[in-house]
This record gives C-alpha cells, structure tokens and sequence, in this order.
C-alpha cells in the first residue's frame, strides 16, 4: 500500500530492552520474523548480555534467513510456532508477533506458560497488534491453519474501517491476497486482545495472578508478566505510564484515520489508471 506506515515491534524498543534488563532476561523467543527488523535489535541485546535469540517463523524473507544462519546469537526455526514451542527451554522471554488470530495467539500464551512452568520461570510475554485492527478481528495469513470451530469466516479482498463491525470489499485496511480478516469484528474468540483477556481470566481461576499492560500506539503493544516475579514492580513502573494511556489513544486513532485516507485515495487513483 505505502512505506508511510510505521508498524514494526522495534518502535517499542525503548520499553521492550527497558522491560527485558529489569528481568534479567537472556533467553528470548521471538515468534514472527518476517524481514526482521526487531530481529536484529534483539540479536545485539542477546549478544551484548550473552544471551540468545530464537525466532520462530514458517515463511521469512530470504535476507533474514541468511543472516540469522550468520549470526551466533541467533537460532532460527522455519515451522509454525505451535509445533516447536514445546520443545524450547529456559525461555526468559516472548515476543509474540505471528498469525493475529485467536486461536494461535491462545494457544501461543498456553504454550509458553507451560514452558515456563516446567522450567520454573516468571512469565514475561510482549505482544504486537493488540489494538485496531485485529485487537477483536481475526487476521489469517493461513487460515487452512486454523481449527474450524476457531475459524471466523473471512475474506482476502475486504477491509477493515475504523467504527465498523463488518468488512468492506476493496476498500480498508487489507492485506489483498496475503492476509484475510475475520468479516465481522467483537465476539467470543475474535482478536488477539480477546485472546490474551482470555488467557488471563483462565489464569486467575487458576489462583495465578498476572499483569498485562495495554500500549495503545502503533497498532497496540500489550506486555503481560507474572506479579510474582521478582522483577516485576520494576517493569511494572516502566510500563504503567503508558498503559490505556489516553494521549496515545487519540495519538492513534488520528494517524489510522489519516493512514485510511491515505489507502483510499490510493485506490482511488489506481481505480482512474485502471479505467484509462
């Protein structure tokens, strides 16, 4: 569409290498790689603590796979996350930024709490896309993925508009034929923010309490973490500021109104070239 968007993990850096120093992190899985911009800050934060990287994606680019095979900090593993997540050890910490969807992000969370859980690990999990448009809107890169009964139906070729429960063929926010969107927003098992209440609403019926704040900026960033952690009252004081911070909100929601515009009126002029 246009290169005018910022999108990627790596504008949290501030508060994601902040938030692993206070944990002492040194293990962190990153699921979601794609051209790896957040990979290669995550390497040199990996490298510097002598720690490691480990990113999970089925499908990156081929620059990425090529410097991550070049970089000892750094393991890459090309399956789907929730084949492989199982077997990895001693993680400090996740950054979860895959398929936006329910179903993945749920069982993603499960995973990795049981991963810690064995290992006798606090749970520290960053997660991207929390907010518009897929806070309640499944997005599938793979929907043949995804369990039927979890599966929204969808399309490729509509898009989500901001106040607007269904989807709206050929204009929005779409990802054409490389993503589909849930065609209609809000419900049960809809989202990733859906999914990570979820998560934490089975985790404390479960007696286990967490906290989880919500970064209403570029797309939404949640950080969710055990409050028995030893570290985490120093998280927790970095991250509150801006938890449902309501200047970020407003921040937000204008650059999305205008980044909208910005697709139709793109659309508008391929429409004219079209009929040339």
């Amino acid at each position: 569409m246009t290169d005018l968007l910022i999108h990627s993990m790596a504008e949290f850096s501030d508060l994601i290498f902040g938030s692993l120093q206070r944990a002492g992190a040194r293990h962190i899985v990153e699921i979601g790689a794609e051209y790896g911009g957040m990979s290669h800050l995550l390497a040199d934060f990996a490298t510097t603590v002598g720690g490691h990287l480990t990113s999970i994606d089925p499908a990156p680019q081929p620059a990425f796979i090529a410097w991550a095979a070049a970089t000892p900090a750094v393991t890459h593993i090309a399956a789907p996350s929730l084949e492989v997540i199982d077997d990895l050890q001693a993680v400090d910490a996740w950054l979860i930024d895959g398929d936006h969807n329910y179903y993945t992000v749920y069982h993603e969370l499960l995973g990795a709490d049981a991963v810690c859980a064995r290992d006798c690990k606090p749970l520290l999990v960053f997660l991207h896309d929390v907010s518009w448009p897929t806070g309640r809107r499944d997005m599938y890169y793979a929907p043949d993925r995804i369990p039927a009964a979890f599966c929204h139906p969808h399309e490729f070729g509509a898009g989500a508009m901001l106040g607007q429960v269904d989807l709206v063929p050929g204009q929005g926010f779409r990802g054409g034929s490389s993503w589909a969107m849930a065609n209609r927003s809000g419900g049960v098992r809809n989202g990733v923010l859906t999914a990570v209440e979820d998560f934490i609403a089975g985790a404390g019926s479960a007696g286990r309490p967490l906290a989880f704040a919500h970064i209403p900026a570029v797309f939404g960033l949640g950080v969710l973490f055990d409050v028995d952690a030893e570290w985490s009252a120093d998280v927790a004081a970095l991250v509150a500021p801006f938890h449902d911070n309501p200047l970020l909100a407003a921040v937000e929601h204008n650059r999305l109104r205008n980044y909208l515009k910005v697709i139709e009126w793109q659309d508008r002029a391929a429409g004219a070239s079209f009929n040339q």
